[in-house]
């Protein structure tokens, strides 16, 4: 009877251990769901001159870059990023500083960091940095937010997160925000976050703020990126277009507000008109000094099918060619206005013009790479522009300092 019961036993156990293999196998064959995540950073003007190669040699894969902050500060090294990161092959993204005290202020902002941003390729969603309230409730926050993110998803046509400590994710921000935009959450010595307030999960998640990093002098932050942080769209994101408003007098007058990258000349041009009359109109001081979101005072009551040119002088280099993709027109174009009978024959000096029906968009457009001996005014003379224009686009504080290799915007 024992001998049975033994052999009864060992016959079970190979069979249940049998069956477990069996079951074993077929669970290991079926692809277990995963959430891959991709190793990032985030950047500013603090962490300086970055070595991208060095930072993708090291793993990073994703790159978030700050482009602005308020209404009026661009980050000095926010072109360079871009530039040295794209070029390195990692994936962009831009983030914005939230100054705004108000939905109006929100909207100017969102307006600006459009206006920093347009012509790049972003791959990654826009993200909103909103992290210092100053006494605000946590409605107003809310309402500042989502002016600010429905702004910017209008002129951009691109995807948003919202940037959150953990605290403010549970206690300021709202379930409905949290519904309508995801969330990259920052909390520091954890491996997961403690939570994700009112998200449900995040798709950004910065572990770090002294993260090191080869090729990055000093603390950087480290982050993890998931799939859904990248733009369902990655082309290029457009550029500002004048947004005039009729004057409410009812005359022919109409009102603009000043984009980043105008000038007087161009706003002028744009609007058949001449900058003594804006300057007139306006009572402005400095025709060189105008600012974002200030609003002008324009007469259109000249002829609008009057043709709209400006000069341009030939430098080194130069090809009818090239000069026409600059400004979005043709190459025939050029010729017929200038009557060139050789378009293979122009020389360094050459007086051109150019008509700027449609090339104001991509005069804004234009950047230039500082070379050894370069100085503000000698580029902005070379342009047809002002240092006051130039410091302006490219957040320069002190003039008289740029240095080799800089990207700066020109229009």
């Amino acid at each position: 009877m024992k001998r049975n019961v033994m052999k009864f036993s060992i016959m079970f156990l190979a069979l249940f251990i049998h069956i477990f293999c069996i079951i074993n196998s077929i669970c290991y064959a079926v692809p277990i769901p995963t959430n891959t995540t991709y190793s990032g950073i985030d950047v500013s003007e603090y962490q300086g001159y970055i070595d991208y190669a060095k930072v993708k040699a090291s793993g990073i894969q994703v790159v978030y870059i700050k482009a602005s902050e308020g209404t009026t500060i661009i980050d000095p090294y926010f072109r360079t990023n871009y530039e040295n990161a794209k070029a390195q092959g990692l994936k962009i993204g831009f983030y914005h500083f939230v100054r705004a005290r108000n939905e109006e202020e929100a909207v100017k902002e969102a307006i600006f960091f459009h206006s920093v941003i347009s012509g790049t390729k972003p791959d990654c969603r826009l993200a909103m940095d909103f992290e210092v309230f100053d006494g605000l409730g946590a409605q107003k926050v809310n309402q500042i937010s989502f002016a600010f993110l429905q702004k910017l998803e209008e002129l951009t046509k691109k995807e948003c997160v919202v940037y959150s400590d953990e605290y403010n994710s549970r206690t300021v921000f709202s379930r409905e925000l949290a519904l309508s935009y995801p969330l990259w959450i920052a909390e520091y010595g954890v491996n997961v976050p403690s939570s994700t307030g009112n998200w449900n999960e995040w798709i950004g998640f910065q572990y770090s703020d002294k993260g090191r990093i080869d090729g990055i002098n000093g603390n950087v932050d480290l982050d993890k990126f998931r799939n859904d942080i990248f733009l369902s769209d990655s082309s290029v994101i457009p550029a500002p277009t004048p947004e005039p408003t009729p004057d409410p007098d009812g005359s022919n007058n109409i009102y603009y507000y000043v984009k980043r990258g105008d000038t007087l000349s161009h706003i002028a041009l744009w609007y058949n008109t001449t900058v003594e009359n804006l300057v007139k109109l306006n009572n402005i001081q400095n025709p060189d000094l105008i600012y974002i979101g200030q609003r002008l005072l324009i007469s259109v009551s000249d002829d609008p099918n009057k043709s709209k040119e400006v000069r341009y002088t030939v430098r080194r280099g130069d090809t009818l060619s090239k000069i026409a993709n600059r400004y979005g027109i043709t190459v025939n174009e050029i010729v017929a206005l200038n009557n060139i009978k050789n378009p293979n024959l122009i020389y360094v000096g050459q007086n051109l013009r150019i008509p700027l029906d449609n090339s104001i968009n991509q005069m804004q457009n234009v950047y230039y790479r500082v070379q050894r001996g370069d100085r503000l005014w000698r580029i902005a003379k070379r342009y047809r522009t002002t240092v006051s224009n130039i410091a302006r686009l490219n957040g320069i504080r002190n003039p008289n300092l740029i240095f080799v290799g800089q990207i700066l915007r020109i229009y």
